[in-house]
């Protein structure tokens, strides 16, 4: 089992950088693939980034590609997501999720078997 707590979230403007970050306790973080996902007030939850095992492969979302960039750190036992050029509509909360099972970067949010408790990414206009 794996607890994941997020950090890293605040208010920025439009056109700033956060970058978000995602620790992982537990044994054998590099068994798990890591995902962010996110989700907006009355919408439902999206993937965003996801990443292997291994850090060797990664997966975005259409409409963060070239601007965010998701990366691990196994040493460390940690997961980031950079993320530039932020506009208004990627506020969200974020999340953090870890998938024990599949070795390559998935999107399907039901692969993933442990979920931190989000941090909020605000960006005004």
């Amino acid at each position: 089992q794996v607890q994941l707590v997020e950090s890293g979230g605040g208010l920025v403007q439009t056109g700033d950088s956060l970058r978000l970050s995602c620790a992982a306790s537990g044994r054998s973080f590099t068994a798990y693939a890591m995902g962010w996902f996110r989700q907006a007030p009355g919408k439902e939850r999206e993937f965003v980034a996801a990443i292997s095992r291994s850090g060797g492969s990664t997966l975005y979302t259409d409409s963060v590609k070239g601007r965010y960039t998701i990366s691990r750190d196994n040493a460390k036992n940690m997961v980031y997501l950079q993320m530039n050029s932020l506009k208004p509509e990627d506020t969200a909360v974020y999340y953090c999720a870890a998938d024990r099972r599949l070795t390559s970067p998935t999107m399907l949010s039901y692969e993933y078997d442990y979920w931190g408790q989000g941090t909020q990414v605000t960006v005004s206009s």
